[in-house]
């Protein structure tokens, strides 16, 4: 892969709207399942005693902030987050101010972005109409919300992107996948910037599925939100004399098949082969990896087999645990591992430490792997490196 250059970051997560609530929770590396329960917005929780302490949803998140109190009305909670996202990371990047394109142009910029579940909620709503109710009563409105790539269409729509607008289907590892597709949108010139990442929302369906497969409780905190990050080759980045945050210089991915007739399993051989191919596509040795934000989220079955595959290719290297302090974000979550190696290289120490040594000082952090192990033996990795302009 040739060096992209990441030179903004849109996001909206459990820690609140923005990059700084983000990077100094990260910093503080304050636990989730130490926070006190909060009131559910996006379903009612009267029926779940323990829901609250169990989902963490974006805190007193109102889009009318950002966007305005007109069009919202038929959109879903996934495309209000990641039209934000979106927004925030249009501005970030210095392509637009105050809601206005001054560099580049709409038709040169687009969005590649990941959700693993998001058409639950509205899938939900219009089945409890037509079964409740009855079929007539159905919003036509809400029908495209069913579609899992309507909230990137939607933020296309909102943020003028012309370019491209694709999603990525892939569970937990969609978001960095959602980067090898970039880079080869880039590299054929299909765009001169793509935001790029993921988002996910909380809703009464997601909840009630993991529950009922006993994935949260157990240290296993559900989070929702979006993150994208303006992804752009070196040489525009450069020609723009826009701030580069970080490089994403490697990606790799892989799936190993179940022995027996599992659905629900995590492979350590994937996370492994996905690790050594995206090293190797950065040209970095395992030595210079100085931090993995992993994917660790709780589930420990997912957990041991990630820290393992690490371990084995990189040794001793520090691994952090985002999701302790954002939640499982599912589709989200291999963009919020990458604004988590953004916040590492702002200056906010790692996350929590859940294997290895910390770094003695944030400032030797230079070489970052991101790593994302799914539920069904697929496993994709992203090397990123502190920017050296």
């Amino acid at each position: 892969m040739k060096p992209r250059a990441i030179t903004g970051l849109g996001v909206v997560s459990a820690v609140g709207v923005g990059t700084e609530p983000l990077f100094g929770a990260l910093s503080e590396a304050a636990p989730l399942a130490n926070a006190p329960p909060r009131p559910l917005e996006s379903f009612d929780a009267a029926a779940y005693p323990n829901a609250q302490n169990t989902v963490y949803e974006v805190p007193g998140f109102d889009p009318t902030k950002y966007l305005g109190d007109k069009g919202l009305r038929t959109l879903d909670r996934l495309t209000k987050l990641l039209v934000v996202a979106a927004r925030l990371g249009m501005h970030d990047s210095g392509f637009k101010r105050d809601g206005v394109y001054v560099q580049s142009s709409p038709e040169r910029v687009g969005i590649c972005c990941s959700n693993a579940y998001g058409s639950l909620e509205a899938i939900t709503e219009l089945d409890r109409v037509a079964q409740l109710e009855d079929a007539r009563y159905i919003n036509p409105a809400k029908f495209p919300n069913t579609v899992s790539n309507s909230a990137s269409g939607y933020a296309s729509i909102w943020e003028d992107l012309r370019a491209l607008n694709v999603s990525v289907s892939d569970g937990n590892c969609g978001a960095l996948d959602a980067v090898a597709c970039a880079d080869i949108y880039l590299e054929t010139r299909r765009a001169d910037a793509l935001l790029v990442g993921g988002a996910e929302a909380m809703s009464e369906a997601l909840y009630l599925a993991f529950r009922r497969l006993g994935a949260i409780g157990k240290g296993t905190r559900l989070g929702e939100g979006a993150a994208l990050v303006m992804l752009e080759p070196m040489e525009h980045a450069l020609a723009r004399k826009a701030t580069i945050r970080a490089e994403v210089i490697g990606y790799g991915t892989a799936f190993h098949a179940p022995e027996g007739e599992e659905l629900i399993f995590a492979s350590a051989e994937a996370m492994e082969s996905a690790i050594r191919t995206a090293i190797a596509d950065a040209d970095v040795e395992a030595s210079a990896v100085d931090l993995v934000v992993s994917g660790v989220s709780g589930i420990k079955p997912h957990d041991d087999a990630e820290i393992a595959a690490i371990s084995r290719v990189l040794g001793d290297a520090p691994i952090a645990a985002p999701k302790s302090v954002l939640g499982e974000t599912l589709g989200a979550g291999g963009a919020m591992g990458m604004a988590a190696a953004l916040a590492c290289f702002a200056g906010a120490h790692p996350s929590p430490i859940v294997a290895g040594r910390a770094p003695r000082d944030v400032r030797d952090v230079r070489t970052v792997l991101v790593t994302s192990i799914g539920y069904y033996g697929n496993a994709s990795a992203v090397v990123m490196r502190a920017p050296r302009v």
